[in-house]
C-alpha cells in the first residue's frame, strides 16, 4: 500500500526539518490517538540519529499496543535544498505487527515565500491483509498531516548562537 502527504506549512524549512527529526514532535503528531515511550536506557533523543531506536506504542497515551522501531536514515543525493528522513522500522509486537514492510519518507523544502513544502510517503505491506489496514491507514495519515499543519506554525528556528545575540543585544539596550 501507499499513502501520500504534500502539505505547505506555515513555517520555514529549518524548523521544519529540525521538528520532523524530534522524537517530542512524532508524539505530539500523533496524539491523542497514539503516544510512544522510548525503551532506550538512554530515552528519547532531542534529535533522531541514525539508526534503530526501540519504543513502546502506547493507544490513546495509555494502553501498550505493542514495541516498535524507527530505523532513522537521512538519504543523500537530493535536489538542491530537499532534506529527507527515512524510518525503515516498523513494529515488532502488536497489532501494527501486521505490516512486514515499513518504508515512510518525509521530504523537506523551502518554498519562495518562506513557508515549506512538505512530502510524505508511506510504502508499507501487511500482505493478504492490506485491503483491511489501507483505509485506517490512511485516514491516520491524513490526521497526521492536520496535525503537522496546526503544529508548524509554532515551531521555531534560531540559528547557532542568534538567540544568545539577541540577548545580550537586549540587555546592552536596556541598560543604556
Amino acid at each position: 500500500m501507499r499513502v501520500l502527504l504534500k502539505l505547505t506549512l506555515d513555517c520555514d524549512a529549518d524548523a521544519a526539518w529540525r521538528a520532523i527529526r524530534s522524537p517530542a514532535v512524532l508524539r505530539e503528531v500523533v496524539a491523542p490517538w497514539l503516544d510512544f515511550e522510548s525503551l532506550e536506557a538512554e530515552g528519547f533523543p532531542a534529535t533522531w540519529p541514525e539508526g534503530p531506536h526501540r519504543m513502546r506504542a502506547l493507544a490513546f497515551g495509555i494502553a501498550p499496543s505493542g514495541e516498535e522501531y524507527v530505523d532513522v536514515s537521512y538519504p543523500g543525493g537530493l535536489p538542491p535544498g530537499v532534506r529527507m528522513l527515512r524510518d525503515g522500522g516498523g513494529a515488532v509486537t502488536g497489532p501494527l505487527s501486521a505490516f512486514r514492510s515499513w518504508d515512510h519518507r518525509m521530504a523537506i523544502s523551502p518554498l519562495p515565500d518562506g513557508r515549506t513544502l512538505y512530502r510524505d510517503q508511506l510504502r508499507a505491506s501487511a500482505g493478504a491483509l492490506d485491503a483491511l489496514y489501507w483505509y485506517p491507514t490512511w485516514a491516520f495519515w491524513q490526521y497526521r498531516g492536520q496535525r503537522l499543519r496546526q503544529l508548524a506554525p509554532t515551531w521555531a528556528y534560531d540559528p547557532p548562537g542568534t538567540a544568545d545575540a539577541e540577548r545580550a543585544e537586549a540587555a546592552r539596550s536596556s541598560r543604556s
